[in-house]
């Protein structure tokens, strides 16, 4: 852009009424999802930059919906009405050292949020693999890091500040609320606008990560746990040939009990240099191996906070089974290697620890997420996912949901044993349907609206 033209550009910005669909000063560019697949339904997106203008905009529109960073690959944020931005509000409210918590503003993101804790002396329990994701928009939506002992992002929410549909803010906290809270944290956008969220911090600490490649799928069957458990964070990478995992990171904590990694893991070799997740790629943006120690914040994540990993021309989907039947459910999967490698970039298989959150798919069991990472070829993946979903079927799977899946409605609804409870919460904060859209009426609602 040249600089006359940004200039004209900002001071149009600034003059816009508050309200003013943000789009309209982009009229030829087409609101999109970070990976490209997916059009958002409405050009109506207007942003708020306080508490105040948020409550404005609920009283003010009957049907609306909240736009993060847009990482999701399916229309679980979308609307045909109106889209709210909350993106401009990212600062910290407070810092509690004594209690161990801090508090954002839902705008922020872990990468905004990270290198601030950890200038304060603290850290995250755990982090997904990108870091420029939302926090409210991964907590809500469930996302995750790995770790045997690590729950999802979401198990750090302590309380949260809420938007109902009616314009009131309403607060709820784990120490106050109880179930209620249990019902709200993962909430998927349907209770309201999330304003403020308050995180569970702990003292930073020091990483390193190593990365091995060639694993054999033998010796994953034979010592799953332990080779999952080797590690405070530990990720499988495979393209499902040749029997074998093509790289395994493990990510541990710098301490007394710190060794130096061995020149073989189970059968698996220690590489020689860094690596990205599909080996053919630069490893340039994926953060530092070779056992170099840094914060939590550059090693839990795959990707470097000041890049990004690619151009998002991708798509993906996830699906979360219990951890007791990993291996079965891997290897079920392994037999559809022909009819998944020449639609994938690469998976992964993480672990996440069980929690206690009413639409999280780790719900009251330990689980193991299988990650896909396709190439951007919709009308070919939709037809592996049915034959994927189908092998995963005898253990319960439930899919990520901000991904793309294919799973019926009503099986979908079977998975969450307290989804009717959920739909009743729901009735409380929203009860006229403002925040519901196509994909939870679908999906949590049986299409009924």
């Amino acid at each position: 852009m040249k600089k006359r033209t940004f200039i004209k550009l900002s001071s149009t910005l600034m003059a816009a009424p508050i309200f003013s669909p943000l789009s309209n000063l982009f009229a030829n560019d087409k609101l999109k999802n970070w990976a490209g697949n997916l059009q958002y339904s409405t050009d109506r997106l207007y942003k708020a930059n306080s508490v105040k203008e948020v409550q404005e905009l609920v009283k003010k529109y009957e049907k609306l919906k909240v736009l993060g960073t847009r990482h999701c690959f399916n229309n679980i944020a979308d609307s045909t009405n109106n889209l709210i931005s909350l993106r401009e509000m990212d600062q910290v409210v407070s810092l509690d050292t004594k209690a161990h918590t801090v508090t954002i503003e839902s705008g922020m993101s872990y990468g905004q949020l990270c290198p601030y804790l950890d200038k304060k002396g603290f850290a995250l329990h755990n982090l997904a693999s990108l870091p420029h994701i939302s926090v409210a928009g991964a907590c809500t939506t469930a996302t995750h890091g790995s770790g045997v002992k690590n729950g999802n992002l979401s198990t750090a929410v302590s309380a949260l500040e809420i938007v109902t549909a009616a314009g009131d803010v309403r607060t709820l906290s784990r120490a106050k609320d109880g179930e209620n809270f249990r019902a709200a944290v993962v909430g998927l956008g349907a209770l309201g606008v999330v304003t403020k969220v308050t995180l569970d911090i702990l003292p930073t600490f020091q990483m390193r990560q190593y990365v091995y490649e060639n694993l054999p799928t033998d010796q994953l069957k034979d010592h799953f746990e332990a080779i999952m458990s080797s590690g405070y964070s530990v990720s499988l990478f495979t393209d499902w040939q040749k029997k074998r995992i093509n790289e395994v990171w493990i990510k541990s904590k710098v301490g007394k009990d710190d060794a130096k990694a061995k020149p073989e893991f189970y059968g698996a070799k220690l590489a020689t240099k860094n690596l990205h997740p599909i080996a053919e790629l630069s490893a340039v943006n994926c953060t530092e191996q070779m056992g170099v120690a840094g914060p939590w914040y550059e090693r839990m994540p795959h990707f470097r906070m000041g890049f990004t990993p690619s151009s998002g021309k991708e798509l993906q989907s996830e699906y979360f089974v219990p951890r007791k039947n990993a291996m079965e459910a891997i290897l079920a999967v392994e037999k559809l290697r022909d009819h998944i490698s020449p639609h994938l970039m690469i998976s992964e298989l993480r672990t996440i620890d069980a929690d206690n959150f009413w639409m999280s798919p780790c719900y009251k069991q330990p689980s193991l997420a299988i990650h896909f990472t396709w190439k951007q070829d919709w009308a070919s993946v939709r037809k592996v996912l049915p034959m994927i979903e189908k092998e995963l079927a005898p253990f319960q799977v439930r899919p990520h949901w901000g991904k793309l899946f294919t799973l019926a409605p009503a099986t979908l609804q079977s998975r969450y044993a307290r989804l009717a409870d959920f739909k009743e919460f729901v009735k409380e904060f929203d009860p006229k349907g403002k925040f519901r859209n196509d994909f939870l009426a679908r999906n949590l609602y049986s299409g009924a609206v």
